[in-house]
C-alpha cells in the first residue's frame, strides 16, 4: 500500500510539472524558416539572408568541445567541424557534461533570426510585450531557443542550451535566479576555454 501511495503521489508531481511544456499553451512564434534541418539533438530553422557556414565560424568550437561527455565520439559517430548540426551537438554535449546533467534522448529546437526587431518581434508574439535589447532566448513551453545570427556565438548559444539542459532535466523546474547562475556557469567555462579558429573549408 504505502508503495503504491508513493507511486501516486511521484506521478502527480511529475503530471503537475510536465503539465505546463505544452506548446498548445503558447502562441504562435511567427517565425518563417527559409532552412530546416536536424540533428542529433535539434532541429534547427534559420530565417532567410543566414549563411549556415557563418554561423559555424562565429561558434568558433575547438576540439576540446567535441568530447562528448568526458568521452570520444561514439562508434559510429561522426563529427565535422563545418557542420552547423555536428557542432550544436557537440557544444550540448560537452554543456551536458559541464553541468553534470545528461539528456541522451533530447530533442529540442534552435531557431536562428536575422536581427534584433526580428527577435523582439517574436517575444511580442510569445508573451504580449515588448523586450528589446534581448541576444536570444529560452522558451520551456516549446523547448525551443532563439538567438539573432549576429550573436550566434558559443557564450550566447551555450547559455540559452544550458536553460534547456536544465528545464528538461529537472521534474519540477528550479527558480529562474538558480537556472540563471546555472547558465551564467555554462557562459563562463565557454568564455575561459581556449579555442582554435576552424577553417573555411
Amino acid at each position: 500500500m504505502r508503495n503504491r501511495v508513493i507511486i501516486l503521489l511521484w506521478a502527480g508531481i511529475i503530471l503537475l510539472a510536465g503539465g505546463t511544456n505544452v506548446s498548445a499553451a503558447m502562441p504562435e512564434d511567427s517565425f518563417v524558416a527559409a532552412k530546416k534541418f536536424d540533428s542529433r539533438y535539434f532541429t534547427v530553422q534559420l530565417q532567410a539572408g543566414i549563411d549556415e557556414l557563418s554561423l559555424v565560424q562565429s561558434l568558433n568550437i575547438g576540439p576540446e568541445h567535441t568530447i562528448f561527455n568526458g568521452q570520444e565520439l561514439p562508434a559510429g559517430a561522426s563529427f565535422s567541424p563545418n557542420n552547423l548540426g555536428d557542432v550544436l551537438d557537440a557544444l550540448f554535449s560537452w554543456s551536458c557534461g559541464v553541468l553534470d546533467m545528461q539528456l541522451y534522448t533530447y530533442r529540442g529546437n534552435i531557431k536562428v533570426v536575422r536581427d534584433e526587431n526580428s527577435l523582439s518581434d517574436i517575444y511580442r508574439n510569445l508573451y504580449g510585450v515588448d523586450r528589446k535589447g534581448e541576444k536570444g532566448f529560452y522558451v520551456y513551453e516549446i523547448n525551443t531557443l532563439y538567438v539573432v545570427a549576429a550573436d550566434f556565438t558559443k557564450e550566447i548559444v551555450g547559455h540559452e542550451i544550458a536553460h534547456a539542459i536544465i528545464s528538461n532535466f529537472f521534474v519540477v523546474q528550479p527558480p529562474t535566479k538558480v537556472q540563471e547562475v546555472l547558465a551564467g556557469y555554462i557562459e563562463y567555462q565557454l568564455r575561459k576555454k581556449s579555442t582554435v579558429q576552424i577553417p573555411a573549408p
